[in-house]
This record gives C-alpha cells, structure tokens and sequence, in this order.
C-alpha cells in the first residue's frame, strides 16, 4: 500500500506541477532511492532451481524418445541454451517450435514467424506464429514427447500462454505427452484487472482471467486442462516440472530479457499498466531504448518528456516513426516500489485519455483496445468519465471468483 501510494503520488506530482526534466522526465527533486535490491535469491539455505535445472525429474522420461521442443532465447540453464544441453545429454530432437518473436526472440511484435533451420543444429524449426498457432498433425507426426520451456510475465494479453494453450490442444488430438519445464513468474505476487469476455476471445485473451493471474506456466497450464478449456473439453497427457524452492512473494529477476521490447524488470512490471496504451494511437516507446517504461503522443497536452522513436531491432516500424512525441518519462520509477505497489495503475491511461485533445480518436478504429481489453467495457467506462477507483470497483467481483477457481492449480507459497 505504501509503495502503490508512492508511485501514485510521484505520478500525480508529475502531472500537477509539469516539472518533468526534458533531459530524462525526472521530477525535479531527487529520484526515489532502491531501499533493497529486486533479488531472485531464495530464502537462506534454499537455492531456487528452475524447472529445465532439475534434469533428475524429466530427462529419464525422453530416454528412447523422439521429442519436439517449444523453446525461445529464455530457454535457458545457465549459459546454455536447452537444446544445446539436451543434445549433449543424449536426447533425440527431432524439431523445435518457435512462438512469437521466433526461436531467437529477434522478430518484431506480430510479425509472422517463418519456417527454418537452426543455425548451429540444423535442426528444422517450425514456427507457431504467422500461418497458424496450433502444430498440425504432420507436425507432431512421430514425436513422443514434447516440451515447452518458456519465460512468461504473467499478463493475459503476453502470447506465450497462447502458444502453450494450442501446444496442448495438438497434443491432446495426437495423442502426444507434453512436459513443461516450469519457470517463475515476475508478475506473480499480484493478481488484478478485469476477467476477459469470452465473446472478446483472441490469441491475446484466450481464457476467461483477469489481466495479471499471478500464476506461472506450469500452474496455468494445469488449469487449462483442469477446467476442460482446451477444444471439445479435452485433456493432454500433462506433466509439470516445477521450479524447486520458489515462492510466490519471491522478486525474480529475469536473465534474459523475454522479448525484444520487454528490456529490463521496470518495463514487465509497467507493461500490464502500458500495454493497453497499444489499442490507441499513443507510443509507449517501441523505437526507443526505454520501451514500456515511456508513454506519450504528438498531440498530448501534459508531459515534458519528448522522445522520437526510431527503426531498429524488434521495433523495424514504430508507429510515426520519427516524429517528435510528448509524454512521461516512467524511468525514475523503483524496480522496488513497482514490485511492491502490486496492482495495475490505470492513471496513465485515465491521464492521458482525460487530456488528449480529441478524445474520439483515443481508441483506434481497429478496436484493438477493447481485444487486449477482454471487451468493450473498460473503454465505455473511459468514455463514460469513470475514475479509476470507480473502474477498480467493478472489477473486485470478478478477481474474488477468480481466485477461487485458480486454487486448485496453485503449487508455490
């Protein structure tokens, strides 16, 4: 509470004083300190191992197996890449699938994903990201076992649990085992944000939870398949490593960064309140070195922050690319404080959409808001006036239902 208060207030400084420093977007007094660093160390005496770490659980199992893997440049122990270690261990890759941003994690947010081949394996990649998202039959066509082993943030709308969800579902109709290699989840102490619409559902919103679910792959996975949400209500052959000594009130920060516009801890922990901002015209600095950490627009009317977003890796089109944009800075902001704060803040979006200066061009006309909004309802509050407290409000019923439902599948403290 202390921290939400904090960052509220710096945020609400921000606004009524415009001291936001053009140099960087920093209040005019000292920024906040770091009381503690953000650790992934596990309590005293406790090393957290991650799921793909705990080879005694699940390399046995691929002994005489033809395995497919779902991996990505998180796909990490150590300083290994999975498939690296799993060649040298013996186990018999026939292909890997690649999701969105592809098997290196290099490609622009939404860009379709192509077919290729591994570099230094020469293994055939396939990608689930372009033409279709669930592998075919002929892709699954003599595998045994597959696994996933992805970093997740925690988000409804972040596309790897969609990846996963249709990964199960070729599984399930091929009669194929799936092993997912479980990994923390840095947006797993909270849970908060609207339950999605399932008349609204798409590959960023496949499932009936709010916008942070606060639970890591290997816990959503199980909950697909206990709640029959998989087509036809059918059920893979599922098994979860799950990561050893981790709690859910454990910080974790991530060794690599999980896609190309996610840089650093302050972005994931700002990107369930920013990524809304996608469904209007604002930029929250795709183009940058500072994405989901900026927010603004040409026209906005408040903000001394000024940034011009150019091409380069992962952002090769950024919306007005070039143009000079006027918004905030959210740099100053603690790794600690958003950590600790716990819950999505909706006043940059009720900030920016009470001051844009035509607010019936806030919402693009692709109604690609209301999609990563689970549903029309958060932008007929906007519209209607409503404060953010009063848009918490409603979502209270929704997130105590919720929890209730998620229980079940919940495996860490």
């Amino acid at each position: 509470m202390l921290a939400n208060l904090k960052i509220y207030s710096l945020f609400l400084l921000c606004l009524l004083t415009g001291q936001l420093a053009c140099q960087g977007g920093r209040p005019s007094t000292t920024p906040p300190t770091e009381p503690r660093p953000v650790t992934d160390l596990p309590p005293e005496g406790e090393e957290l191992r991650l799921g793909a770490e705990r080879f005694e659980e699940y390399v046995g199992r691929l002994v005489g197996k033809r395995v497919a893997l779902l991996v990505n440049q998180t796909s990490r122990v150590g300083e290994q890449h999975l498939v690296d270690v799993l060649l040298e261990k013996g186990v018999r890759i026939e292909r890997i699938f690649a999701p969105e941003h592809g098997f290196r994690g290099q490609a622009d947010r939404g860009a379709s994903v192509v077919d290729g081949k591994a570099a230094r394996t020469g293994l055939p990649i396939i990608s689930l990201y372009g033409k279709k998202k669930k592998p075919s039959p002929a892709d699954l066509a003599g595998i045994d076992v597959v696994l996933f082993d992805i970093q997740d943030v925690g988000v409804r709308f972040y596309t790897y649990i969609g990846s996963m969800h249709y990964l199960m579902e070729g599984c399930a109709e091929n009669e194929v085992d799936l092993i997912v290699l479980d990994r923390p989840n840095p947006n797993g102490h909270y849970v908060d944000g609207n339950i999605l619409d399932l008349a609204h559902r798409s590959f960023v919103g496949m499932h009936p939870v709010p916008i942070v679910h606060g639970m890591t792959v290997g816990e959503y996975a199980r909950m697909i398949n206990g709640e029959g949400w998989l087509a036809g209500g059918r059920r893979c052959q599922l098994l979860v490593i799950d990561c050893e000594n981790y709690r859910r009130s454990q910080a974790y920060r991530l060794p690599v960064k999980p896609s190309p516009n996610l840089p650093n801890n302050r972005s994931i922990y700002l990107y369930p309140s920013l990524c809304l901002f996608e469904g209007t015209p604002f930029s929250v600095g795709r183009g940058t070195d500072q994405q989901f950490q900026i927010v603004g627009h040409p026209e906005l009317e408040i903000g001394d922050y000024y940034f011009s977003p150019v091409s380069r890796p992962g952002a090769t089109r950024p919306v007005l690319v070039g143009q000079r944009w006027r918004g905030f800075d959210l740099t100053y902001l603690s790794e600690n404080d958003l950590w600790e704060e716990g819950r999505i803040q909706l006043i940059y979006l009720t900030e920016a959409y009470g001051h844009f200066p035509d607010r019936a061009r806030f919402f693009n006309d692709n109604g690609f808001f209301d999609t990563l909004a689970g549903g029309p309802e958060l932008r007929q509050q906007l519209e209607a006036g409503w404060s953010e407290a009063e848009i918490r409000a409603s979502w209270r019923e929704g997130l105590e239902a919720f929890k209730v439902l998620r229980k079940p599948y919940l495996v860490y403290p």
